[in-house]
């Protein structure tokens, strides 16, 4: 009798391909000093931070939130609370599709490495985190808009993200991705405002206690299409869940220390960017729904320009449709198709 192999999503996400397209990228240190570049998509979470007048002050004090919640975390061994120091790293990927050395800012994300002051070691983190992309801003700010104008209910059409997500589990064939980052990577994102989401028994000592949601949303089906599945975990003194976005199995494929520097980082964004939810006053419950416009939050000393970041998100799915989409289109289904095949 044969017994039949199964093999893991991330053999799978691990196992090279032949043939794709050519990608290259550039790492810039997110610290104090931080000056996005001029690919860098305005709306990106941590560009927004570094520009105006308190520009360097939002950094350092991001950059301090980080630190403190990493160690109140990681608070074995580390009596004084100051043992580790987290460094960021953006990751900018530029794709070449047409073979001829011009490139498009395809996704930025994140790239965490811990610095242990104890052992005097840096030890690697978790790339992911953060997610920004030209085409996603096109697909949900442009595609989506078109495709309902005018319509009296609202719907998504059938191939919505397919293309994204083609390109992005490219990006994770390829051999730039293998040479540069030895684990698939994580994404931690905000938790739905309309959904609802059930508190589980399940409990990790660094992620918390586990919960799940009460339908699919949009943004989750679009992640599906990347290859991502995804769990939401509520960390230890957290007021509100985070989504993790990840491939195999996000409690056994990542040390303690990674998952620390993931919630630390994306935490601490999250408490700027959103902090009706997660600079609540109230710790979520049971049943869970976000909300939005919670009057009852703490505000942080960090300058956002949030109207400002939903504004930009059109003009750049602009740029992404007329940088890439239209000059591409040939070559993009036709890639797209075989890669159906």
């Amino acid at each position: 009798m044969q017994t039949k192999q199964i093999v893991s999503p991330r053999a799978e996400y691990l196992k090279p391909r032949s043939e794709g397209f050519h990608y290259s990228i550039k790492r810039i240190r997110f610290d104090e000093n931080y000056q996005p570049a001029d690919s860098t998509r305005v709306t990106t979470n941590f560009a927004n931070l570094a520009r105006g007048e308190s520009r360097q002050e939002n950094l350092r004090n991001a950059l301090r939130m980080v630190d403190r919640r990493f160690n109140a975390l990681a608070h074995w061994d580390n009596p004084k609370s100051d043992r580790y120091a987290v460094e960021l790293e953006i990751i900018s990927v530029d794709v070449d599709v047409a073979g001829n050395g011009e490139t498009f800012p395809s996704i930025e994300i994140l790239k965490t490495k811990i610095y242990d002051r104890k052992n005097d070691q840096q030890l690697d983190g978790i790339v992911g985190n953060n997610f920004s992309s030209y085409v996603r801003d096109y697909d949900f700010s442009v595609r989506l808009r078109e495709h309902n104008k005018n319509q009296k209910k609202f719907s998504i059409p059938e191939d919505f993200g397919d293309l994204h997500g083609k390109l992005f589990k490219d990006f994770l064939k390829s051999a730039t991705y293998r040479e540069n980052f030895s684990k698939p990577p994580v994404i931690c994102l905000s938790v739905s405002d309309n959904k609802i989401y059930q508190r589980t028994e399940n409990q990790h000592p660094v992620l918390g206690v586990e919960y799940k949601a009460n339908e699919s949303s949009l943004t989750e089906q679009y992640f599906k299409k990347m290859g991502f599945e995804v769990r939401y975990f509520l960390p230890p003194h957290s007021v509100a869940p985070l989504a993790f976005y990840h491939f195999g199995d996000l409690l056994s494929d990542y040390t303690n220390l990674e998952l620390i520097g993931t919630i630390s980082t994306m935490e601490t964004f999250q408490k700027i960017y959103r902090p009706e939810i997660y600079n609540a006053n109230a710790v979520a419950g049971n049943l869970y729904q976000p909300n939005l416009k919670n009057s009852d939050h703490s505000l942080t000393q960090i300058v956002y320009d949030r109207e400002e970041r939903s504004q930009l998100a059109v003009k750049q799915g602009v740029f992404a449709e007329e940088n890439f989409i239209k000059p591409y289109q040939s070559i993009l289904q036709q890639w797209s198709a075989n890669c159906a095949v």
